[in-house]
């Protein structure tokens, strides 16, 4: 009986223990994450893309890249331009474009599947891009030495400086130039002159009415009418002529 106090105090000891266990085991709650395939999460937490974000959101872009994701197989990758980029360009370069362009220059920015930086060093050129126009789908130059990924549009090139997200199906890049489309920025070419007004040597010269044949027959006529005209006014004459000495 005088153990009863010792083994009741024991299997409360041991209790207590089996209920701090099972408090230090519950799992602790995640903090938030970007979602893996948002790619405007992604680049909100990378903090200096707020002009990309408000390009892909007003062009719809980011809709149609999330979607994309969710029913491709082959991924995407994004080359994202820092705030610092898009600063850099010329006064006016957006709001020049046309609505169509604007989307076009985002969809510029967007390869239609998953690039690793390995993957980079064995693409060939060029690479399409999710832009296109009226000469077809938009290209760019991807090259790469021991440490770098230089991405070449004909306009402008700029390394790639920071990897955003790598993991399949979205990776994205940070660059420090707005990759310009050749086929947009690039050199225009050469308006067509002005068709050559028509010769005024169709046209029969002035001169040409006034010395033509028609021209000398009427003169013609003209002086033989006076040489007639002078005849008969001869003839009468001979005639009054006559008449008087026949009458002397």
């Amino acid at each position: 009986m005088a153990s009863s106090p010792f083994l009741a105090l024991f299997l409360a000891a041991a209790a207590l223990a089996v209920v701090g266990t099972q408090t230090l085991a519950q799992p602790v709650a995640p903090g938030p994450t970007a979602p893996p395939n948002n790619i405007t999460a992604i680049l909100a937490k990378g903090g200096q893309y707020t002009t990309f974000i408000r390009l892909l959101r007003q062009s719809r872009v980011d809709e149609q890249i999330n979607s994309q994701l969710n029913n491709s197989f082959n991924g995407l990758t994004v080359f994202a331009p820092t705030d610092n980029a898009f600063n850099s360009l010329k006064p006016g370069t957006l709001n020049s474009l046309t609505q169509q362009e604007q989307i076009e220059l985002v969809l510029y920015h967007v390869l239609p599947r998953f690039y690793s930086l390995a993957l980079f060093a064995t693409t060939s050129n060029p690479v399409n891009t999710q832009a296109s126009g009226n000469n077809g789908v938009y290209t760019l130059n991807i090259t790469t030495t021991t440490n770098q990924v230089n991405i070449s549009t004909g306009v402008v090139v700029t390394p790639i400086t920071n990897s955003l997200s790598t993991d399949f199906p979205l990776a994205v890049y940070s660059v420090e130039k707005v990759l310009l489309p050749y086929d947009i920025f690039g050199p225009k070419p050469p308006a067509a002159a002005p068709a050559p007004k028509p010769s005024g040597s169709t046209k029969s010269p002035p001169s040409a009415i006034s010395e033509g044949p028609s021209t000398d027959s009427k003169g013609s006529g003209s002086d033989s009418s006076g040489v007639s005209f002078k005849l008969q006014w001869s003839s009468l004459v001979g005639l009054g002529v006559m008449g008087v000495i026949a009458t002397l």
